[in-house]
């Protein structure tokens, strides 16, 4: 497979992870790795069309199980298409959220269940998981401060949800990183830009 990894960015909304993201793939890109940055919800053609159904603020109605079952569905392809051919080929991928936000935001937020939305994903991607993943831990309040304050970012159907709502999945993230100590590193995204951009750096050098 070469020297490949795969690294997955999650954190609750205004966190700063998609902007960490582009950072660290520049560092990495100077050091002459080659590197597939992508996101979640989306990262191919069709991927997109889901999340574009998926996040529109106008789809109010849409039940949790649907929501749930159009993350897997998106990951699936996105996966198949994107991500496994990457890796194939020995690149690094940075993935803006992966399988952690469905267990974090469906799981407990909309209160399915970890385990039920766990098994979704299985069927989905298999036991495809990420080499590691960075946690951008983060107080909700601070989070949807920060993106009320940046005009230029996109509203989507998850920001207008409770403060409540986000707590919870910010409680989610946190028992995530317990339950796979292993594998999720936690970052205070509270920090300035080039402080979280140093600890992550540091993070993924210890992989390289």
């Amino acid at each position: 497979m070469g020297n490949s990894l795969f690294i997955s960015f999650e954190g609750p909304e205004g966190a700063g992870k998609t902007t960490i993201l582009k950072l660290i793939a520049e560092k990495c890109k100077e050091q002459g790795i080659e590197v597939l940055t992508t996101r979640e919800p989306g990262g191919s053609i069709i991927a997109e069309k889901i999340r574009s159904i998926i996040l529109d603020p106008e789809h109010t109605e849409m039940d949790s199980r649907t929501e749930a079952l159009l993350y897997a569905a998106a990951r699936s392809q996105h996966f198949a298409e994107k991500i496994a051919p990457a890796l194939a080929s020995g690149k690094f991928v940075l993935c803006d959220r992966f399988i952690d936000s469905s267990l974090a935001y469906q799981g407990v937020g909309r209160n399915l269940g970890i385990d039920a939305v766990h098994d979704i994903n299985v069927f989905a991607i298999g036991d495809q998981m990420p080499d590691f993943t960075i946690l951008f831990d983060l107080e909700p309040e601070v989070g949807l401060a920060r993106i009320n304050a940046n005009s230029g970012r996109e509203i989507n159907r998850l920001d207008v949800e409770s403060l409540a709502f986000h707590q919870s999945v910010r409680e989610a993230y946190l028992q995530l990183a317990k339950k796979y100590p292993n594998r999720i590193r936690v970052v205070d995204a509270s920090k300035n830009v080039d402080e979280v951009v140093h600890e992550v750096w540091g993070i993924l050098q210890t992989y390289m």
